[in-house]
This record gives structure tokens, sequence and C-alpha cells, in this order.
């Protein structure tokens, strides 16, 4: 699938707003992001990260790139600011990172990390199943064959913000519940497929490992995870 030119691809009208990325007004926006902070982004490439150390059951990780800068400020600006106008670019360049980790001839199955029912009630609606549906839609404008599932369900937790990695690692390990119905009817929609866990941000690892040991409990097998940024904190530089 080519990559750039997101934006550009993606037309729409041009809004008198704030950009998204920077903050700058009085300028041409398309999905309320400036060209600058759009070519900026575009710019960046999906790699392999791991976080140091790596919690247990943690698959293959990919992010696009640092949680820094322009991507930062869009996820931001998504998630916690109500710019949910975003989701659709936010959700190609997750399909574009998605593409990198699999072989083109094989089926994909996203499935997401949820946030919980007090965190979507504040946001209007599950941040990620927006992105997964972006990413799920642009994967199959590109000629890939691509399903959503929401195999999980996330409990009420506490705010992680400022937790240490152990203590990140044991309040994920409660934080989802299987959805039975949603776990059959995976298995059913996209069979030989691969599995690939979606999540925005990834910090210690440990949500993404908790989700995946859950999900490979029930023979769903994880084959890897995708987010759209990492923190450079627990990240060694050269991975992003």
């Amino acid at each position: 699938m080519p990559v750039g030119a997101i934006w550009q691809a993606l037309a729409d009208l041009v809004l008198p707003a704030s950009c998204a990325g920077c903050g700058g007004s009085g300028l041409a926006l398309r999905h309320e992001v400036c060209a600058d902070c759009a070519r900026a982004v575009e710019s960046l490439r999906a790699a392999p990260i791991r976080p140091d150390p790596a919690p247990d059951g943690l698959p293959a990780c990919v992010a696009l790139g640092g949680y820094d800068g322009p991507l930062r400020e869009l996820i931001l600006a998504f998630k916690e600011r109500g710019r949910h106008r975003l989701a659709r670019p936010l959700g190609a360049l997750l399909a574009e990172a998605v593409a990198a980790t699999a072989d083109p001839r094989r089926p994909l199955l996203l499935v997401y990390v949820p946030d919980t029912a007090a965190a979507a009630r504040a946001r209007h609606g599950d941040h990620m199943r927006r992105l997964a549906l972006g990413a799920a839609q642009r994967l199959r404008t590109a000629g890939r064959q691509a399903a959503v599932a929401a195999p999980l369900r996330a409990l009420p937790k506490a705010d992680s913000a400022h937790l240490s990695s152990a203590q990140r690692a044991a309040s994920a390990a409660g934080a989802f519940a299987l959805r039975r119905g949603a776990v059959e009817r995976a298995r059913r929609a996209a069979p030989g497929s691969v599995t690939v866990l979606l999540d925005d941000i990834v910090t210690t690892g440990a949500t993404l490992a908790a989700a995946s040991v859950l999900l490979e409990s029930v023979g769903m097998r994880v084959d890897a995870c995708v987010a759209l940024a990492a923190t450079r904190r627990y990240l060694p530089q050269r991975a992003i």
C-alpha cells in the first residue's frame, strides 16, 4: 500500500480552526491539520519497538513513531480534546503501520484495546474503536482483506499515568474481560487471518501483554501489536 499523501487523499472542507498538531491559527487545514504537521506525521515510518524490560506475554510490536511532536498532539487532540474528525487520518496512519506487519496475501483481523465505559462516555465513544474502523476501511480500500473484532471489555481501573512499570503490570493484569459472543464471531469472521492488536500509545507494554495473554487463553493468538506512538522513556532510542 503506498505510503504518504494521506491528508491529500482524504480531501475535505477547509475549516477555520487551529491546527490540532501545532495549534497554529489562520492556516489552511484538512481534517483539522495544517500542511506542515501533515507532512511531519506522514514522514514517519512504522518500525519494531520493544519496551525494556518487556512484560511477559508481549507479542512483537510496531509503532509509527515516538510519542512526541505533532503525532503526540494529534493523538491527544483526538483522544482527550474532542477533535473526532482526526479519526479518519489517524486511522489511515494506523493502517500504514498494520500493513507493514503482515503478509499481504493473508486477511487481517484487527482487535483493539477498548476504553472503559467511563472513558468512552467522556470521549463520546470508544476512541480505539473509531481508529480500528478507520484503519480497516483504509486497508480495504488498498485491496487488503480486513475485519474488526471487539472480543475485549475494559474493566474499571485507576489512572495509570503515574504508576511504575511493576504497578502498571499489576493493574493491567485485571484490566480486561472477554466478550464471549464476540470471540466466537471473530473466529468465524476471519479464518486464517493475521490477528493484530491495536492501541494508540505503547509505554511499558503491560496493557498489550495483558490483553494478548487473555485472548490467547481462548485460542485467539495475537500475531502482532501495532500502535500509533511509543514513549521514549521505556524504549531504546534506535527503535523509534
